[in-house]
């Protein structure tokens, strides 16, 4: 998979780096049949998020991100394309994380979220938005959350992928 950016606030040592558990997470721009695409505003931190989350014990990239959507968004999906990948360094948790991002289009009709009670107190909301909508978004908020930074130049990276290999 394409390496789109790697993400880090701080200057890592090696040493520093090798010491950070590794966290892999599956993620989708993901398209109803309006073309509009599925953001999530966590309104406690002020930031927009695309669906997707860690991959759970024995689950590969696509099983993950099939139960992420469902989950977050409330919706089955077919994978179309393959964006890449953005490797975060969270220094302040001491972690590694390889998201593997995919452009995908809602199957059937959309549901309902099953959010976890973590993301009902983060006051997690489906937005469905047009890509260059979601883009301004995204760019334009800066949380001063700090999940929030890392989150934003990520996903901001894979909607701009996204842009390009749609238009």
């Amino acid at each position: 998979m394409k390496l789109l950016k790697i993400i880090q606030f701080n200057s890592l040592s090696e040493e520093k780096i090798s010491t950070f558990e590794t966290r892999r997470a599956a993620r989708a721009v993901v398209f109803d049949s309006d073309d509009q695409i599925a953001l999530l505003y966590v309104s406690k931190h002020s930031y927009y998020k695309l669906p997707g989350g860690g991959l759970e014990s024995g689950e590969d990239i696509n099983e993950a991100l099939a139960r992420e959507c469902l989950e977050e968004i409330g919706c089955r999906v077919d994978v179309f394309a393959e964006l890449g990948e953005i490797i975060e360094y969270r220094d302040l948790w001491s972690l590694k994380q390889h998201s593997y991002c995919y452009l995908a289009k809602v199957l059937g009709e959309k549901g309902l979220p099953d959010f976890t009670q973590e993301e009902v107190n983060d006051g997690f909301e489906i937005k469905w938005l047009p890509l260059e909508e979601a883009i301004k978004v995204l760019e334009a908020e800066a949380s001063a959350d700090y999940q929030g930074k890392f989150i934003q130049a990520r996903d901001s990276r894979f909607l701009a992928e996204a842009f390009s290999v749609i238009k």
